[in-house]
């Protein structure tokens, strides 16, 4: 009896696996695609994610750069991805960089109100179409005081995520509170490997150079992914079931 319904456990664990699944991320640039991957160092953490993951899973990587919660909706974005959600899909949702932007109106979103609406929107309407939404704080910015400390520059957006999620009983991925230790662990200055950092001609991508503490590079997006992968194990997430 022991073993039959062992048999029956194996067979219901493979037919979970053996099922295809479809993931479409939406965001801004911090998790987008970029163009010419082999020679451009920037990467999305949503870019290299299919790293992580079985043959059975596809990810549509749909986040955009320069985008916040209210122009991914104006400019016809969640539509496109909406008409398209199946039951069974994930949504992976990740705003708050761009919604910052107060000098901006078609992007910029109070917190409290047009942020916290647009996340409502995503949610209800992916669970409309039977699809699995799952909510993401944005990652830090590397931000180092003077002595060394890393300072926050999301305010209150990734609070308003965590209420968000709660609210709703949405899995929630704090990828501020998880990239805040990363930065901290590799320190002020190990942890420019995580982001953009040349010297003029030290590559060719970038001839007068760059110094950038808010996207990430190849580096910088792989650990980030991992951060998400350790989070879906540590909460017992259906998907964890899909990693390779």
């Amino acid at each position: 009896m022991k073993l039959k319904l062992f048999l029956i456990a194996l067979s219901f664990t493979f037919s979970i696996n053996a099922q295809d699944i479809t993931i479409y991320t939406i965001g801004d640039s911090t998790m987008s695609d970029k163009k010419d991957p082999e020679n451009n160092p920037e990467h999305g953490w949503a870019q290299v994610l299919p790293n992580y993951f079985k043959d059975n899973v596809t990810i549509i990587n749909k986040a955009v750069n320069g985008r916040s919660s209210r122009s991914f909706i104006t400019e016809g974005r969640w539509d496109s991805i909406y008409k398209k959600l199946e039951p069974g899909n994930y949504v992976f949702i990740q705003f708050g960089h761009n919604d910052q932007k107060v000098k901006d109106p078609s992007r910029y979103t109070n917190p409290h109100t047009a942020y916290r609406h647009n996340l409502m929107k995503f949610i209800k309407e992916s669970r409309e179409k039977g699809a699995i939404p799952i909510l993401f704080s944005s990652i830090v910015r590397r931000n180092f005081n003077e002595e060394g400390t890393l300072v926050d520059t999301h305010g209150e957006y990734p609070l308003e995520a965590r209420l968000v999620a709660q609210e709703q009983e949405v899995t929630f991925i704090d990828l501020q509170y998880l990239t805040e230790q990363l930065e901290e662990s590799y320190g002020l200055e190990e942890s420019k490997k995580l982001h953009l950092h040349f010297e003029p001609q030290e590559i060719a991508y970038y001839p007068k150079g760059k110094h950038d503490d808010t996207h990430l590079s190849n580096k910088g997006a792989n650990e980030v992914s991992k951060l998400f992968i350790k989070e879906l194990q540590k909460q017992n997430n259906e998907l964890a079931t899909y990693l390779k």
